[in-house]
């Protein structure tokens, strides 16, 4: 799936920088559900939040290599991107991005989530793009429930829960 590649900025999942509310208490970090098929979108301002799943066995080998991930029919990738701005000029946001996948079963695994930059190395910080990705392992077919958990400077920023079918290829 060639796409997949250029599709990871949409993908990849809102932020809120610190916002003082009155009283001294915090907001509670934005909830997301499904927006868009495959992909999970929480929002706030400028800032978006993006996550989608796909079987790895989907992807261009290109891109599964580029991500340092197999291709199998069971293992399902999970992409995670934070970015700041409109659509046509947004930049990466670093952050710290926890998940999980739960099967119909109630059989929890969490995903360990890594970075992955991309883009130009010479080239100016916003430009790099920064995407999270981690695996999940399930048996075919299966639903499975993703928990997504974005944080920066040390805030729940965003939380995204959504569910996916997934079936032999």
């Amino acid at each position: 799936m060639t796409c997949f590649h250029h599709y990871r900025f949409a993908l990849p999942i809102a932020w809120v920088m610190s916002m003082a509310a009155c009283g001294g208490s915090n907001p509670p970090a934005p909830t997301a559900a499904a927006s868009v098929e495959g992909e999970a979108i929480a929002r706030l301002g400028n800032i978006s939040v993006r996550a989608s799943v796909i079987q790895t066995l989907m992807l261009n080998p290109a891109v599964a290599r580029q991500y340092g991930i197999a291709r199998d029919d069971g293992t399902i990738l999970l992409l995670v991107a934070v970015r700041q701005g409109t659509d046509a000029n947004e930049h990466s946001l670093p952050a710290q991005i926890t998940a999980s996948a739960t099967d119909l079963r109630g059989h929890k695994q969490t995903i360990a989530m890594r970075e992955v930059r991309t883009g130009d190395p010479g080239s100016a910080p916003q430009q790099a793009l920064i995407d999270y990705v981690g695996t999940a392992q399930t048996a075919l077919p299966e639903t499975l429930r993703f928990d997504v958990k974005a944080v920066r400077d040390g805030r729940a920023i965003a939380t995204l829960k959504f569910n996916r079918e997934f079936y032999p290829r």
